[in-house]
């Protein structure tokens, strides 16, 4: 049984650091995408980050370019968020999401088929 664990998410103040950790587990990701969206009540879930477990350039969403970064640690299974400069308005729940086949469509959350149950980031200004 596949499980994305999600830890990490907390109480920030703007301009703070945190970093986000999925812990991945069931099966053997090498062929997958792992990526991070969030999504704030009443909203639609948002991309944030991707990358290939195999390696290769991530992707991001404009808005998180240069404060965002994502990386994975394949001994441990585990892919990260690192998210500096923290602004009130990345208050979000943080998913991490796993898929393949891909071709590319990293933005959209249907393309996925593994989730994790969130983490609350809260920032205040």
């Amino acid at each position: 049984q596949v499980q994305l664990v999600e830890s990490g998410g907390g109480l920030a103040q703007a301009g703070d650091s945190l970093r986000l950790s999925c812990a991945a587990s069931g099966r053997t990701f090498s062929s997958y995408v792992l990526a991070w969206f969030r999504q704030a009540p009443g909203k639609e879930r948002e991309f944030v980050a991707a990358i290939t477990w195999t390696g290769g350039s991530p992707y991001f969403a404009d808005s998180m370019k240069g404060r965002f970064t994502i990386s994975r640690d394949k001994a441990k299974n585990t892919v990260y968020l690192q998210m500096n400069s923290l602004r009130p308005e990345d208050t979000d729940v943080y998913y991490c999401a796993a898929g393949v086949n891909i071709g590319g469509n990293y933005y959209t959350p249907r393309q996925y088929t593994y989730w994790g149950q969130g983490t609350q980031v809260t920032v205040s200004s």
